[in-house]
C-alpha cells in the first residue's frame, strides 16, 4: 500500500520514529531509531502491517533492507516484530551470507530468534537471495548496476552477470570483474 515516506523526523523512542509530511507525524517503527538524526529530512521505505486489532508501519533506510524483510516475514514463525530487529545489528549482505551458509549461530543471536527458527529461515530462503541486490529485482539502486547503466550495458544483461560478480571486493574491483563478465 504505501511504499515510501519522505518527511522530517520530528521524534524518537526506543522503537520508533515520528515522520512528519505536510503537518501530520507517522509513527514508523525502525530497527535503531537513534540512527535517524531529529530534524532531519529522511526517505524511509514502509511496510504497512495490518491485523484484526491494529494497524502498524514500518520503515527501512534501503530498499534493500524492505526487500529483504518482506522475504523474512514470510517465513513461517516470523513476523514484523521478530525480523525488525535483525536490521539493528545485522546487515543486509551479513543475513543473507548467515542464511546461504546455513549459520545457525549467526541468526539465533537476534531476539527471539531460536534453533527451530533459524533452521526455518534457512530452509525456507537459502539460494533465494542475492547478495548485493537483495531478491535479485530490485537491482536499480545498486551503484554496479547504476555504472553499468551508465556505460550503455541494458538491465537484461546486466542481471545475467550479477550472481557471478564477488560483492565482498571494492567497486572498483567489482566493475571490473563485471565488464570481464559482459565481455564473455
Amino acid at each position: 500500500m504505501y511504499n515510501y515516506i519522505i518527511g522530517k523526523i520530528v521524534e524518537q523512542t526506543s522503537s520508533l520514529i515520528v515522520v512528519d509530511n505536510n503537518g501530520i507525524g507517522y509513527d514508523v517503527y525502525v530497527s535503531n531509531p537513534y540512527a535517524f538524526e531529529l530534524d532531519k529530512e529522511y526517505k524511509v521505505y514502509l511496510y504497512h502491517h495490518i491485523t484484526e486489532n491494529s494497524q502498524s508501519l514500518f520503515g527501512f533506510k534501503s530498499a534493500e533492507e524492505k526487500e529483504l524483510f518482506l522475504r523474512l516475514i514470510n517465513v513461517k514463525g516470523l513476523g514484523p516484530k521478530i525480523a525488525l530487529p535483525m536490521f539493528a545489528t545485522g546487515s543486509v549482505d551479513g543475513i543473507i551470507d548467515a542464511i546461504d551458509r546455513e549459520n545457525v549461530l549467526y541468526l539465533t543471536k537476534f531476539p527471539k530468534v531460536g534453533d527451530k527458527l533459524a533452521r526455518q529461515i534457512i530452509l525456507d530462503l537459502k539460494g533465494k537471495l542475492a547478495k548485493g541486490t537483495s531478491n535479485g529485482e530490485s537491482i536499480d539502486s545498486n551503484e554496479l548496476v547504476e555504472v553499468l547503466l551508465n556505460l550503455g550495458y541494458k538491465k537484461p544483461e546486466i542481471k545475467k552477470i550479477l550472481p557471478s560478480v564477488d560483492y565482498s571486493k571494492s567497486l572498483e574491483e567489482q566493475i571490473k570483474e563485471a565488464l570481464r563478465l559482459m565481455l564473455k
